[in-house]
């Protein structure tokens, strides 16, 4: 997979994408993602990227120009499954989102700031707009890292032991139940006696058990739906 990021702050993913699972992902091959500074094709002498808003509203716009510039040049060289824009007001991100893409070859993500960007970009462009939650940032770099951490640690091969991945949280609409490890006692409190039987039945049977527990205690929003 190839993932696609414009940004005017490609620095501030150096970090979050250059360690632990996302960074061996990269070095093994499984997902390449390349940064592209928006400024790069920003207006004059400046490399403007902002303006004020139509209508005398409060706050910068991301300029249309130097984004569609950008953009155009990397559809020339490849298709996208998606082009996606990070806003508080897009599509929620969950888990059967996250592993559907996790299948694509090409990903553009475009992260905003200021006020937002050219309204006409979401129009004419986009072809997803997704948000990790109902709060403002101040750009999209965070949401990005944040969804390009969830696809590429359910992609095939990248975790070695694949079956954790697809134990987590929300894979089957329910929380993940409780996990222990050694010593068997620390004070005073035990592991469940179950975890410790060996009986592979009771075990599976106590751990649905578990996650429907804390899923209608924590999030019994998920059993609606």
């Amino acid at each position: 997979m190839r993932i696609d990021i414009l940004t005017l702050l490609p620095e501030l993913l150096d970090s979050p994408l250059g360690f632990s699972i996302v960074k061996r992902a990269q070095t093994k091959g499984f997902v390449d993602i390349c940064l592209h500074n928006i400024r790069d094709c920003g207006k004059g002498t400046y490399r403007q990227v902002d303006d004020y808003a139509f209508g005398g509203s409060a706050g910068m716009v991301m300029m249309i120009e130097p984004i569609f510039t950008l953009m155009e040049k990397l559809k020339a060289e490849r298709d996208y499954d998606e082009i996606i824009f990070l806003t508080p007001d897009g599509e929620r991100l969950n888990q059967p989102m996250v592993n559907r893409m996790s299948n694509y070859t090409n990903l553009m993500v475009l992260c905003g700031h200021y006020k937002g960007i050219d309204h006409r970009i979401r129009e004419h462009l986009i072809t997803k707009e997704i948000s990790i939650g109902d709060y403002v940032l101040s750009g999209g770099e965070l949401a990005a890292a944040v969804l390009v951490d969830a696809i590429v640690r359910v992609m095939p091969g990248v975790i070695s032991d694949e079956t954790s991945a697809l134990t987590d949280s929300f894979q089957d609409g329910l929380l993940s139940p409780p996990v222990y490890s050694r010593p068997e006692e620390f004070n005073n409190w035990r592991v469940p006696e179950v975890l410790l039987s060996g009986n592979h039945k009771l075990i599976a049977q106590w751990e649905e058990e578990q996650a429907l527990e804390r899923t209608k205690l924590l999030r019994p929003d998920l059993l609606k739906e």
